[in-house]
């Protein structure tokens, strides 16, 4: 790691930024100016930090496009400032703001770090101050070039780097709490931080593009049997969304049901797009495998082979903002554009 490394941490709220009043009793956002004071521990690492709190912290559950914008906004003016990034962030959609960030800032070279904590950090068994080290030493890390190591977009959870874009959270009540099923681990954190260079991200974009134009004309319908389709009709309309996420059963199978595939194919002959990703946490939509999903093969719908949840529905909400077209929104749907999914 160099000397000179600089590292921007920015707060956006979540669990990890509380302690307890000592008068009151209750958790409040604690001050990151103040942040050697609460963990000491840092002042030891061969990194300059500083920090960014935004104007009114948010519980993740709270998190929607402009505060997505936002961050964005915040990485991209200070971007040639510093040598890596950590956002601290509530540990609930951490994932869909770690996916639409890889979509959104494009072509990077440096890290953008996401970490959090199930416990607060005024806590005394709290994950929270391991997390956020690490997450500073792997943003901050560099080669013997003075090149950084990591330059994507990525999840520092309870010892594990995973891709952000194919990350999710797992548990609610586990230190352990975000997996990436589909593509290994980026980094593991033990005496040393391991990192496995040939699974890193790198862009093919030689300068940093960002696209904060996000889209909320899609819709996610997770399948359960015996559902009744009539109730979803008007989501299959194309002045109400643009796109529509199916979640579908093991490698994209779906109800043969005659309401159901009426609406998806005139939706899709109207123009609308159809993704098609699976509910499993781990494996690939494969379809035509099966009889159930050949009716998707035929008619249009696309495959999100291994895509994540999150990952589907903000590379979609992504390509609806940047492109007008459809068929260029289906085009890029199918290709592997940060690393989110294998083809």
């Amino acid at each position: 790691m160099e000397m000179n490394s600089k590292v921007l941490i920015l707060y956006t709220g979540g669990t990890i930024g509380m302690v307890k009043d000592l008068k009151t009793g209750r958790l409040v956002s604690f001050d990151f100016n103040h942040l050697y004071t609460h963990i000491p521990e840092l002042e030891r690492l061969p990194i300059t930090l500083e920090s960014i709190s935004l104007e009114k912290p948010i519980d993740s559950s709270e998190i929607n496009r402009s505060h997505w914008q936002n961050i964005g906004r915040i990485v991209l003016e200070n971007y040639h400032e510093f040598d890596g990034f950590v956002i601290l962030h509530g540990s609930d959609t951490m994932a869909f703001t770690a996916s639409v960030l890889s979509f959104m800032v494009q072509g990077l070279n440096k890290p953008i770090i996401l970490t959090g904590s199930q416990l607060p950090i005024g806590t005394i068994r709290t994950d929270g101050k391991e997390n956020l080290i690490t997450a500073i030493e792997i943003a901050g890390a560099k080669d013997a070039q003075g090149i950084s190591v990591v330059q994507e977009v990525a999840v520092y959870f309870e010892y594990s780097l995973l891709r952000g874009n194919r990350s999710s959270k797992i548990s609610a009540n586990q230190f352990d709490a975000f997996a990436s099923p589909n593509y290994p681990k980026l980094a593991v954190a033990g005496v040393n931080i391991e990192f496995q260079n040939d699974r890193l991200f790198r862009s093919a974009k030689d300068t940093i593009q960002f696209s904060p134009e996000l889209s909320d004309q899609l819709s996610l319908i997770k399948l359960f049997p015996g559902m009744n389709f009539n109730a979803y009709s008007s989501i299959f309309k194309l002045e109400n969304n643009r796109l529509i996420i199916l979640e579908t059963f093991g490698s994209g199978n779906a109800s043969s049901d005659v309401t159901f595939r009426k609406l998806i194919t005139q939706f899709i002959a109207e123009g609308g797009i159809v993704l098609n990703v699976t509910q499993c946490s781990s494996g690939s939509v494969q379809q035509g495998k099966y009889e159930t999903s050949s009716f998707f093969e035929a008619a249009g719908v696309i495959s999100g082979k291994d895509l994540t949840t999150e990952a589907a529905v903000t590379k979609s909400m992504h390509l609806l903002g940047v492109y007008s077209s459809q068929e260029t929104v289906k085009k890029f749907l199918k290709e592997d554009l940060v690393g989110e999914m294998t083809v």
